[in-house]
C-alpha cells in the first residue's frame, strides 16, 4: 500500500508499505477513504516531537471503511463506515475512567506518533470499540474528518479549558485551523467578544467571516497594546494560545485579565518563559491539555444538525497520489491560503 512516511527532520516520502494486520483482539484494520494533514504533522517534520521516530507513517485523522476486526471487537464489523479518533483509548484504565483518554495506559495519541497512522491506504486502529465512531447515514465525510482532531482540540483544549462563558472576552492567538476551530466552538457559549490575532491578513479575514468580533494583526509587535485598548485596559478573560511558539505564549501573558485563563493549545518545540515576576499576583490560571476527543459525539450531533459547519475549514482537496503536493500546499499556507486539506483515496 502507499503511505506517507516520516524519514527524519525535514524528510518525508510517499512509499510502498505492507498492509497492516491484526495484532491484538481489539484491533480493526480500516481502509482509509479520506484523511488530512495536521499542524502537528508539520511539527513532527521539524523534529519537534521526539516520540515520533523516523520510518513512521504519519497522520491521525480520517474516515474509512472497516476491512477486518480482531476477535475482541464487538461494536464494529467489516464494511462499517467509521470516523477515526486521533486518540486511541482502552476505556478501562485509570486515566480512561477519569475521561482522560489522551493518557490511556495503552493508547493516547499513538496514531502517526508511536504507531503507524492514517496517511496510508490502510491503518491499524487499536481499541477499535472505544476509538472509532460509526458514520451516520448520509453524513458528509469531509466534514467528519474535522472531528478526528481539530474541532475537539479547539473545543476541549481551548474553549473548555479556557472557561469561555456567556458575556466573556476571548482572544485567540493564531488563526490557523486550530484557532479557527476554537472560534467556531467558542460561539456555543456566546462570549461578548472574540478577538482573533495572527500575522496573516487572509486568515484574519477568515476569522472575521467565521464570527470574530475584532481582528488584530500582530506583525508589528503592537498587538498587546491594541488588545488592551479594545478591552478598556482590562485584558481578556480567556487567551487561547493556538500556535506553539514563545512569542505567542508571551502575548497571552501580556493580555490576560486579572482572574483570567491562558489556555495553551499549541504544540511547543522550544522553551517558553513564564513571567511570574509580574503575574504572581494576577489570580490567573494557565491550562495545558492534550485533546481527549471525549467531545466527538456531541460535536458529531452539532455537525449533523447543521448547527456547526465543519466544511468551512476545508480549502483544498487532493487525491491520495497527490499527498506530497498536499503537504507542500499545507506547509505554504501563507501563500496558498490553505486551512485544512482533504486527501481522498
Amino acid at each position: 500500500m502507499k503511505a506517507l512516511v516520516y524519514n527524519g527532520p525535514g524528510l518525508k516520502a510517499l512509499e510502498d508499505r505492507p498492509k497492516p494486520t491484526i495484532q491484538a483482539p481489539g484491533d480493526a484494520i480500516v481502509r482509509i477513504t479520506r484523511t488530512t494533514i495536521c499542524g502537528t504533522d508539520l511539527h513532527i517534520l521539524k523534529g519537534d516531537v521526539a516520540t515520533c521516530a523516523p520510518g513512521r507513517i504519519l497522520g491521525h485523522e480520517g474516515t474509512g471503511v472497516i476491512d477486518s476486526v480482531g476477535a475482541g471487537v464487538t461494536a464494529f464489523k467489516a464494511g462499517d463506515r467509521v470516523l477515526i479518533s486521533c486518540i486511541s483509548s482502552c476505556g478501562k484504565c485509570e486515566n480512561c475512567r477519569r475521561g482522560m483518554y489522551s493518557h490511556c495506559a495503552t493508547g493516547g495519541w499513538i496514531l502517526g506518533n508511536t504507531i503507524d497512522g492514517t496517511q496510508a491506504e490502510y491503518v491499524r486502529t487499536p481499541h477499535a470499540d472505544t476509538s472509532l465512531y460509526p458514520i451516520p447515514e448520509g453524513a458528509d465525510e469531509e466534514a467528519l474528518v474535522m472531528l478526528s482532531d481539530i474541532l475537539p482540540t479547539g473545543f476541549e483544549c481551548g474553549v473548555l479549558n479556557g472557561k469561555v462563558a456567556p458575556g466573556s472576552t476571548v482572544a485567540i492567538v493564531g488563526a490557523g485551523p486550530i484557532g479557527l476551530a476554537a472560534l467556531l466552538t467558542a460561539k456555543f457559549y456566546s462570549p461578548a467578544e472574540i478577538i482573533m490575532v495572527d500575522l496573516d491578513e487572509n486568515r484574519l479575514a477568515v476569522g472575521k467571516r467565521f464570527g470574530a468580533t475584532s481582528v488584530v494583526n500582530s506583525a508589528d509587535g503592537g498587538a498587546a497594546q491594541r488588545i488592551m485598548k479594545l478591552t478598556g485596559g482590562r485584558g481578556v478573560d480567556t487567551a487561547i494560545e493556538a500556535v506553539g511558539i514563545p512569542a505567542t505564549f508571551k502575548l497571552c501573558e501580556d493580555i490576560v485579565a486579572a482572574g483570567g485563563t491562558i489556555a495553551n493549545v499549541g504544540v511547543h518545540g522550544a522553551k517558553v518563559e513564564l513571567h511570574l515576576e509580574r503575574l504572581w499576583s494576577h489570580n490567573m490560571t494557565i491550562t495545558t491539555r492534550l485533546v481527549d476527543t471525549a467531545s466527538i459525539p456531541m460535536l458529531l450531533k452539532t455537525v449533523q444538525s447543521s448547527r456547526l459547519d465543519a466544511t468551512q475549514l476545508i480549502t483544498h482537496r487532493f487525491k491520495f497520489a497527490e499527498m506530497l503536493q498536499a503537504y507542500d500546499t499545507f506547509g505554504r499556507a501563507a501563500e496558498t491560503k490553505a486551512l485544512k486539506v482533504i486527501i481522498e483515496a
